[in-house]
């Protein structure tokens, strides 16, 4: 390991982020099944090869120093190249992407795309298939990070995003709703801004880590984050905030009197979806061929958006704290 080439090697590589991820050379190299020496060892030896400090010892944590961190984002991304290399070269011999990943937004019905994943492994196919969830601009920046195939229920992509295309996949309106026992319910309509900034809102935060978005918050209006779609309908339901909610998710609650929908002096927010994927050029493997065959069919577009079957049953009560 006397030059840089011979020490960037994926193991090497691989060794160095799990030494970040543990916090010290003998957690990584329990998790590595080494000998701390021979942990230790080898991290100096790409050191030396690279004539770098690579971690701080200063202090029982082994953390990373500036130039251990650079190394760290580009050897991921490296990793990342060897693996898509890895997988056009499966491709090509069988056709078969040995990776797909749907990347679905929270809007997105999972009965719907679970009926889809059904259909896809009746193929008996060679991909190993993976469903990640996503919530506004998320889905766009997996499919730009390469770490989603197909996004499903995408807002928020741009026309000339490079090596990305993209095709609607339908409107979903958005609706004001809370629980009966709410405040907002026993007052007269339309609710103006100035009566719902007083009042917690329930909001799902964006997935994207890059340039995260946020919508219909009011300047000073109190906020309770959560992280998925079906948490802000329970939270909705339990009166701890209220907020928009897609018209299909929320019928069945309407319909049940768990939710009440108010009119609000805003104008109706409705979204343009799309489904987006990675296209880089030449023909696309039979797994992605596959579920955009899927996707241009309109009875599965409407499913996808529309077909929410969640059940329907009271919030669990909560505990009392004594």
């Amino acid at each position: 390991m006397h030059t840089a080439r011979n020490a960037l090697t994926p193991d090497n590589l691989a060794l160095l982020q799990s030494v970040a991820d543990a916090g010290s050379f003998a957690a990584a190299a329990r998790a590595q099944g080494l000998v701390p020496s021979a942990l230790t060892y080898r991290i100096r030896q790409i050191e030396e090869a690279l004539d770098v400090l690579l971690f701080d010892r200063s202090a029982r944590q082994a953390r990373p120093t500036e130039a251990g961190l650079a190394l760290l984002r580009e050897g991921a991304r490296l990793l990342e190249d060897a693996e898509a290399v890895a997988q056009r070269v499966r491709r090509v011999a069988t056709g078969w992407e040995a990776r797909f990943t749907v990347c679905a937004d929270g809007v997105v019905s999972p009965g719907t795309l679970l009926e889809l994943v059904e259909a896809f492994y009746a193929l008996q196919p060679p991909t190993r298939l993976k469903w990640s969830d996503a919530i506004l601009s998320g889905a766009a920046e997996a499919l730009a990070l390469g770490t989603a195939d197909l996004a499903i229920g995408a807002t928020l992509v741009a026309p000339d995003m490079a090596g990305l295309r993209a095709e609607p996949l339908g409107e979903v309106e958005f609706v004001f709703a809370l629980a009966p026992h709410h405040p907002l319910a026993a007052l007269p309509e339309p609710l103006t801004d100035a009566t719902l900034r007083a009042h917690r809102l329930v909001a799902v935060a964006d997935s994207a880590r890059r340039n995260p978005v946020s919508m219909g918050i009011l300047p000073g209006q109190d906020v309770f984050t959560v992280e998925n779609m079906r948490a802000k309908v329970q939270a909705q339901l339990r009166g701890l905030g209220c907020g928009f909610l897609p018209a299909a998710m929320v019928r069945p609650y309407v319909q049940a009197g768990q939710l009440v929908l108010r009119r609000v002096a805003r104008p109706v927010r409705t979204v343009q979806l799309s489904y987006a994927w990675r296209d880089a050029g030449g023909t696309p493997g039979r797994a992605l061929a596959w579920w955009l065959q899927q996707l241009r069919s309109p009875a599965t577009r409407r499913g996808l958006l529309e077909q929410h079957a969640w059940e329907v049953a009271a919030p669990a009560p909560v505990a009392r704290v004594e």
